[in-house]
């Protein structure tokens, strides 16, 4: 038999297997299948889509479950409000779903920081089992190609039918139905979103792990999130201040796990208060880093000999990352948090 006829053969065989299975979602891997990710969500911080993506233009991954972890009063849920400000004010027709846990989220905190009310719909859920059944039916119900982020703020807050039981019998048992709850909600949601392009950002807590030889955090919930997310990012926080008024916090964001970039590497942002993330923040480390800024005493100079100070780079980003100093520090960030090397990708390219 020729090779063409081969191939011919393969090819009819791989399309009545397919046929055969009834499986609306399987396809041959030429043709692109359904966990892979093409696309990404754009965060509002240039620093953050490079952590999240590898790519400054990039960001959280949009058919995946991102999970954004820290202790209380980190600020989660206004790092998770400005990713969902950006996510409308750059897609014309979108919705965010919001499911809410913790009843700490007002209609003021929504608007004051510039979301559109009209497009914001907010879910308040008490136990694992409410979020699981109507976060499925949502995804069920909407249409292909919309365009659509869901939230839970926060994983750590959600109880369940059963320790709602108790508390109400007075019974003192541990709950042991939460962790196999959690896994099996997220086991059956990470398809549904892969199969409509729908990004869901998770906010969770974080403790202290007793007993351990070493200090270290972990993350509150049982292993489930931990396999489901393709994402873990965890944010710790130092204030920024105008006197004794605090405007916001400088957020360090450490990968845990990532399924596209470097674990373990780090980032900082910065989220302010009314503006919400900085898109700019960050630059100058991995400027300076790279030498694509040159520290020079108490000032930068730039590739074309000019110098500035720090505040006056950070107070005016736009005059000084020029097209190309962006396309210099996208080349950067591809070396900082990918794996592999440009040189190695146009290679294979070739």
């Amino acid at each position: 038999m020729s090779e063409r006829r081969y191939t011919m053969a393969v090819n009819s065989l791989v399309k009545q297997l397919i046929k055969e299975s009834s499986n609306d979602m399987a396809s041959v891997v030429s043709a692109g299948i359904l966990g892979d990710c093409n696309t990404f969500v754009d965060t509002g911080s240039f620093s953050l889509n490079a952590l999240l993506s590898g790519s400054m233009y990039g960001g959280v991954p949009s058919n995946k479950i991102t999970c954004l972890a820290g202790s209380e009063s980190v600020g989660k849920t206004f790092f998770a409000l400005s990713i969902a400000k950006n996510f409308l004010s750059t897609n014309k027709d979108s919705l965010i779903l919001y499911f809410e846990s913790e009843g700490a989220l007002t209609k003021d905190m929504i608007t004051d920081r510039g979301l559109d009310p009209d497009r914001f719909v907010v879910f308040p859920v008490a136990t694992v089992e409410e979020f699981r059944t109507q976060c499925s039916k949502l995804i069920d119900g909407i249409p292909k190609e919309t365009k659509v982020m869901i939230f839970l703020d926060s994983l750590g807050n959600l109880s369940t039918l059963k320790e709602m039981g108790d508390v109400a019998s007075g019974s003192d048992k541990r709950d042991m139905t939460r962790a196999p709850m959690i896994r099996g909600t997220f086991r059956t949601l990470a398809l549904k979103l892969s199969t409509k392009n729908i990004p869901l950002i998770i906010t969770n807590h974080t403790y202290d792990k007793v007993g351990s030889m070493f200090p270290s955090k972990e993350i509150s919930g049982g292993g489930g999130i931990k396999y489901a997310a393709s994402v873990i990012v965890t944010l710790g926080k130092r204030k920024v201040k105008e006197g004794t008024e605090v405007l916001g916090n400088i957020i360090k964001c450490k990968l845990v796990k990532g399924r596209f970039t470097k674990e373990e590497s780090v980032i900082e942002t910065h989220l302010d208060y009314q503006t919400g993330l900085d898109k700019y923040f960050g630059l100058v480390a991995i400027a300076e880093k790279y030498e694509i800024f040159k520290k020079v005493s108490t000032r930068f100079e730039m590739p074309d000999g000019t110098k500035a100070f720090e505040k006056s780079i950070v107070n005016n980003p736009e005059k000084y990352f020029t097209d190309d100093i962006m396309k210099q520090l996208e080349d950067a960030v591809f070396q900082e948090f990918n794996y592999g090397s440009r040189k190695e990708e146009n290679n294979e390219e070739s």
